[in-house]
């Protein structure tokens, strides 16, 4: 039954992670069509600072109470629960409001002296209203997560999407002629009441399943102090993502002010920020929704098997995991490769994001085992390790941008963003594997997938010339093709055997 319930919330998530990774995709083209690259840019810049106040408005509060509230399945009641979600809802409306007033009152500060752009100002005080909202639906979340109930937070997260295009579309229309700091606001008034309506969906269920709890089991109250229980819990989690998200938002307003010093215009540095970041970024990252699924059905695992002492369990695990997002990092690193700019003209109608899509290419293997990698780690109590590697790497590379951008411009980025991705990639995977014991073969595993990917999707992709296909019909072909071959290449060359496609054997 626990086997079957994790299946099942996999597949929302799954579902719910793609369905979420395409409607995305969508509005970000038809958002570059209404603001342009500089507008994309502007707003990445923004929504970095975005993501700071969130952290102070959420504080970790989503982890906190998924643990309070489970432990308190097993040896509360009803009763207990509710007046930990009570506290939870208190604590998280206060500090919601100082970070409203805060960002609020100190937007012309903020955009002037941090992001660096007076444009950003009326998009920053539009940002402040949503954080409240947020707050509410992180606790909401995590009771939903503590209850092993994953299908209304990913219909919120739906609902979310679904109302933020229609009101974006809506109102951009309407200030994107005006200004580029008129069309980012309006992009924001969409955030804010995409959250109002996901937070209210939220309470509605949150209310109802309350009244589904069972009766009084247990002890009527919990036997600790709930609010400093939740800020032991959510304290550590919160300053992480304060640094990271400090040095995010340093780097992404570094990125553009050196780009000037190297000789560009605001508008033209903003555009290569936008397109980068805001375009061809989440084109490369889209397929990996599909390994949403695998990580989070393995995990559970490797948390049991960590927990149990089940070094064999967790190292098979950990050795599947590896191997089969590096396969998928690979085949789609060769197609984005090979199909780059067919891509950005499609996708963007621009040559230039296809051109950083298919020099970005290579990078998708990298970026796909950091990110599994990191999830593991931490469900195997390491995440001090994957914090340190995330500081140490955006330190770097801001003094990385600090001082080459304004002598080698746009292609330092691009050899930093390689820099990068490689250091965090290497560091987590070898904390994994000498964590978990995992082997890894490198040459089936690793050298010889890799080089299929390639020669394959090379091969299709010049055999595809010959029929004259259109943009659209010659991509499909090349994909479609070349994941079709690769994958029957690996079966015949013993790289993958059929037992391993039973991904929970």
């Amino acid at each position: 039954m626990k086997k079957v319930l994790f299946i099942k919330n996999a597949l929302i998530l799954t579902a719910t992670s793609l369905l979420l990774r395409f409607l995305g995709v969508v509005f970000r083209i038809w958002l570059s069509a209404k603001i342009g690259s500089e507008g994309i840019g502007l707003y990445q810049i923004i929504f970095s600072f975005y993501m700071l106040a969130a952290t102070f408005a959420t504080s970790g509060i989503y982890t906190a109470v998924t643990r309070l509230v489970a432990d308190e399945m097993c040896v509360g009641s009803a009763a207990s629960i509710k007046k930990i979600m009570r506290r939870s809802f208190s604590l998280i409306i206060l500090l919601a409001l100082v970070s409203l007033l805060v960002v609020f009152f100190g937007a012309e500060f903020i955009a002037v002296h941090i992001i660096s752009d007076i444009r950003a100002t009326l998009a920053i005080r539009t940002l402040s209203f949503s954080l409240i909202f947020m707050g509410i639906s992180s606790c909401i979340k995590g009771f939903f997560l503590a209850r092993r109930k994953s299908v209304p937070p990913s219909l919120s997260q739906i609902i979310e999407q679904i109302v933020r295009i229609l009101v974006v579309m809506f109102h951009v229309k309407q200030f994107a002629s005006i200004s580029i700091d008129y069309a980012c606001a309006a992009v924001l008034v969409g955030d804010v009441i995409a959250e109002f309506s996901s937070c209210l969906y939220l309470y509605l269920c949150y209310r109802r399943d309350t009244h589904r709890l069972s009766p009084l089991v247990g002890r009527p109250s919990p036997d600790f102090s709930i609010t400093k229980r939740l800020i032991r819990i959510s304290l550590p989690i919160t300053s992480g993502k304060y640094i990271n998200s400090i040095l995010r938002i340093i780097e992404s307003s570094l990125v553009p002010q050196r780009l000037v010093m190297a000789g560009l215009s605001r508008a033209d540095a903003l555009s290569f920020f936008g397109m980068i970041k805001g375009m061809a970024l989440p084109i490369l990252f889209f397929p990996s929704s599909l390994l949403n699924s695998l990580s989070t059905l393995l995990i559970p695992e490797i948390s049991e098997a960590t927990a149990k002492g089940h070094s064999g369990i967790l190292r098979r695990a950990v050795e599947k995991i590896i191997f089969i997002t590096a396969l998928f990092g690979f085949i789609f690193a060769a197609v984005f490769f090979f199909c780059g700019e067919s891509l950005g003209e499609i996708i963007y109608k621009s040559r230039d994001v296809g051109s950083l899509i298919k020099t970005l290419a290579p990078l998708v293997p990298l970026m796909y085992l950091d990110s599994i990698s990191d999830g593991i780690l931490k469900g195997m109590d390491q995440q001090n390790a994957t914090f340190r590697n995330s500081v140490s790497d955006s330190a770097g590379r801001i003094v990385l941008i600090f001082f080459l951008l304004p002598i080698y411009r746009e292609a330092a980025f691009i050899w930093i963003m390689y820099l990068s991705n490689a250091y965090t990639c290497l560091l987590n995977l070898a904390r994994l594997i000498r964590v978990s014991g995992a082997k890894i073969k490198f040459f089936r595993k690793v050298l010889l997938p890799c080089f299929l990917a390639f020669a394959i999707t090379y091969c299709i992709s010049s055999f595809g010339v010959l029929f004259n296909f259109s943009l659209l019909a010659g991509a499909i072909f090349v994909c479609s093709c070349s994941c079709v071959l690769y994958f029957l290449f690996l079966l015949a060359f013993g790289c993958i055997k059929k037992e391993e496609m039973r991904l929970l054997t």
